[in-house]
């Protein structure tokens, strides 16, 4: 957990974005480490457990990292937990909780409100176009017998 701490201390030391720290650990090692760099990237997907889920991938050759914990500074937030789960991570420790980042400005609650909402309700406008393409482009992913299946 130390060295989670330490990549948010050197993100918030060296303006890369807030104060946040991830690491991935595969084994005993170190596979991937991330601050937050959301406002240096200019990437509001740049926070700390997406970057150590995108260094962990690269450094392992493969987008699964089941065998692998997460230490995060602190509880990931919806996005991050996603990316966690799509990453197939089972295990994140995690220091300060989602309600000590609200107090500091990072209040994701009005995500985790939205998210309980009927799509009809949310705050993003979420309307289906229908198109003939839709089905096309799934059959053909269906059909595809060199797919790489994740």
């Amino acid at each position: 957990m130390l060295e989670a701490f330490r990549e948010a201390f050197k993100g918030v030391r060296g303006n890369e974005g807030g104060p946040f720290g991830a690491i991935i650990v595969l084994n005993g090692e170190v596979i991937g480490r991330g601050c937050n760099r959301v406002t240096s990237m200019i990437d509001p997907t740049a926070h700390a457990e997406v970057v150590a889920i995108r260094e962990a991938c690269q450094r392992v050759r493969d987008f699964h990292l089941s065998e692998a914990a997460m230490y995060a500074t602190c509880e990931p937030c919806p996005m991050c937990l996603s990316a966690i789960y799509w990453a197939g991570i089972k295990t994140v420790y995690y220091s300060a909780d989602r309600h000590d980042a609200a107090e500091i400005g990072f209040n994701d609650s009005f995500i985790y409100d939205e998210l309980n909402k009927p799509v009809l309700m949310r705050y993003v406008s979420m309307k289906q176009l229908v198109l003939p393409e839709a089905e096309s482009l799934f059959d053909e992913w269906a059909d595809k017998e060199d797919k790489t299946l994740y």
